[in-house]
């Protein structure tokens, strides 16, 4: 069965540090892109960060570069974001997704950031 599992999210104030995993089974994770996506109360879903199968080319959302990185490491068939210098306008819920033919998203992981 394929599947994407997130987690690490939860409660930080701003300026602090999280460091989100998602956890991939089912399918040949080594060989797809993955993608980070995040979701805010009544806005819609938007790419944050995204990573090639390999790890040697990542891209980011202009409103998440310089703070985020996301890498990944395939003997683990995981894929990270760290998050740095976060603000309240990250809060959101994150979302991992295989960028392949037929998407697969996780189930998605809250992450609020307030003082």
């Amino acid at each position: 069965q394929e599947q994407l599992v997130e987690s690490g999210g939860g409660l930080v104030q701003p300026g602090g540090s999280l460091r989100l995993s998602c956890a991939a089974s089912g399918f040949t994770f080594s060989s797809v892109a993955m993608s980070w996506y995040r979701q805010a109360p009544g806005k819609e879903r938007e790419l944050v960060s995204r990573i090639t199968s390999g790890g040697g080319t990542t891209t980011y959302a202009d409103s998440v570069k310089g703070r985020f990185t996301i890498s990944r490491d395939n003997t683990k068939n995981t894929v990270y974001l760290q998050m740095a210098g976060l603000k309240p306008e990250d809060t959101a819920v994150y979302y991992c997704k295989r960028a392949s033919i037929i998407p697969l998203w996780g189930q998605g992981t809250q992450v609020t950031v307030s003082s």
